[in-house]
């Protein structure tokens, strides 16, 4: 009984009370997860890179 309480509850606050975007606002918000999501891999992606020169010239050194 409590179960069913609760799922009745969750939905009539999900219908009433939750503000949705519209799809203007969703599509807005998605370009910028993936802009942000692709300028976060290229500078990971430097990281990487400039960290692996920095290990192939102390190699280099050393060996």
């Amino acid at each position: 009984m409590r179960f069913i309480n609760y799922v009745k509850n969750a939905y009539a606050e999900l219908v009433q009370k939750v503000t949705w975007p519209s799809w203007n606002q969703l599509s807005n918000s998605a370009v910028i997860v993936m802009t942000a999501s692709l300028l976060f891999a290229v500078v990971i992606l430097a990281m990487d890179l400039a960290f692996e020169n920095i290990m192939k010239a102390i190699y280099s050194i050393l060996y």
